[in-house]
């Protein structure tokens, strides 16, 4: 099975296009929790425990985990392990390198059990072949990113289109295996419709609901295939920090139960239209 039919098998399976960010911040990490061993790993685990079966996927932010010295490697290979194995695990981690980089990039990452990684396209496909020999593992293409600066380069032109068009237009032309998908941020509604209509057999994963300001109403219509499905919608912080103290795993778990109601009902007004 490839891994966008996975995707769009478990999405279908748990009725929930939810993913949840593991962007953890010990700063941030309830106060009970720091006083014990371990708590960036028991953090994460309760999490897990509260939402796993509201979700289909869960993204790791690499760079919060390799902050944390060697022993982030550690915590994060045992946070990946104990997701469980009806969720789609994505590694947050954007590499772009060329050879063999980006071979051990890859071997990295698929090798502490993720089954897509986010990749950067900047230097072509000879950083992200690496990522997509096996079709039941892939990638998640930066296309048109949340970040208000995103417009200092995804917006330039040549040959009267945009870059995020290129690298649309590239990345079906690499899809040869059935696994890659794109990053398109919920900030950009109108772009979100049109990179639908460029790639309509393309996944998306959708960050940038809640914190970064995207709306979620406008992101699921413009975002989701006929069918209300082919997309990931993140949340992180709005999740993960719902609340600072000793009930934040039942926090999270309302936070993420609300998400999947709100985008459920866009998907069906979506079907009915």
């Amino acid at each position: 099975m490839s891994l966008n039919e996975r995707i769009d098998r478990i999405t279908e399976k748990k009725d929930s296009l939810v993913c949840v960010g593991l962007d953890v911040n010990p700063e941030r990490i309830p106060a009970h929790l720091m006083e014990g061993d371990d708590p960036v790993f028991r953090f994460c685990k309760q999490i897990i425990d509260a939402t796993a079966d509201l979700v289909s996927a869960y993204k790791p932010n690499l760079a919060f985990f390799e902050a944390l010295g060697v022993d982030g490697w550690r915590i994060l290979k045992r946070t990946v392990d104990y997701m469980p194995g009806h969720v789609l695990k994505i590694g947050d981690a954007k590499r772009g390198d060329i050879g063999s980089t980006a071979e051990k990039y890859a071997k990295s990452l698929f090798g502490l059990g993720f089954d897509a990684v986010t990749v950067n396209p900047y230097l072509g496909l000879d950083s992200v072949e690496p990522f997509i020999r096996d079709e039941t593992r892939g990638v998640f293409i930066l296309c048109l990113t949340s970040n208000p600066t995103s417009r200092d380069f995804q917006y330039l032109e040549s040959g009267g289109r945009t870059l995020y068009q290129h690298i649309a237009d590239k990345v079906c032309e690499w899809n040869t295996r059935d696994n890659c998908g794109l990053v398109v941020g919920a900030t950009h509604p109108h772009e979100l419709r049109e990179l639908r209509t460029l790639a309509p057999d393309l996944p998306f994963l959708i960050p940038g609901i809640g914190a970064q300001g995207g709306d979620l109403e406008a992101s699921v219509t413009a975002g989701t295939d006929d069918r209300g499905s082919k997309a990931l919608i993140n949340s992180s912080r709005g999740i993960i920090y719902a609340s600072a103290g000793e009930d934040f795993p039942e926090a999270a778990r309302r936070e993420t139960l609300r998400l999947r109601d709100a985008v459920n009902k866009v998907r069906k007004q979506k079907e009915i239209r």
